[in-house]
């Protein structure tokens, strides 16, 4: 069923019951994101950067976790909104080892897309970097992981979740110490070596093809 919402003051008509961050999208309506992918039954809402402001609730929201339904009016451009995304960028970029030059997503990140778009530097200056031993995994045969350069958004295990066949990756620990856990014996099979589905979704280059 199609009802109307209203965001930022334009009437969308739009599939009840879809997320309202994809309502946004489908209508050229950018709010910032790093962990959607379309299709997904349960959002993770992990990256904290998709928030809104939807009358009738008392503090911004995830729009990934909000449901369509008639009459909804939301705000993705408020002082408050822009200020919870703002401090998400920079919690996620004073973990991430900003290298640009040397990085293969270099000019298609996503995290320098969120910056320009937020008008937040790279390399937040009042926030420590603490780094993950080893700078590189390359216990998957098919890639080498880049710790310091994940931004823990989740599409990967995702992509690797819907490919066809045994699911090879996962997170592993918690906090600040969780890192991607790869089933080298799955991938070891074949699973990974014509796939590359999670090299290619990731928005940071943390996931890089081996030369060989």
């Amino acid at each position: 069923m199609m009802v109307e919402i209203t965001v930022d003051g334009r009437v969308l008509t739009v599939q009840a019951g879809q997320s309202l961050l994809e309502a946004c999208l489908a209508n050229d309506i950018y709010v910032p994101n790093l962990c959607h992918l379309p299709g997904m039954a349960d959002p993770p809402a992990s990256c904290r950067l998709c928030f809104v402001e939807v009358d009738g609730m008392p503090q911004p929201v995830t729009s990934c976790t909000v449901a369509v339904t008639g009459g909804l009016v939301a705000r993705t451009d408020t002082p408050a909104v822009r200020r919870l995304q703002r401090s998400a960028l920079r919690l996620l970029l004073s973990v991430h080892e900003v290298d640009c030059k040397n990085c293969p997503a270099n000019k298609r990140c996503e995290l320098q897309r969120l910056a320009r778009f937020l008008k937040v530097g790279l390399k937040p200056k009042d926030l420590p970097a603490p780094r993950k031993t080893p700078a590189v995994d390359d216990t998957h045969p098919c890639f080498s992981f880049y710790p310091n350069r994940c931004v823990l958004c989740g599409k990967c295990v995702e992509a690797c979740r819907r490919a066809p066949g045994e699911t090879v990756m996962a997170f592993s620990r918690r906090g600040f110490e969780t890192i991607l856990y790869f089933d080298v014996n799955a991938a070891e099979a074949g699973r990974c070596e014509n796939c590359q589905a999670c090299v290619e979704i990731c928005p940071v280059g943390a996931l890089v093809m081996k030369a060989d």
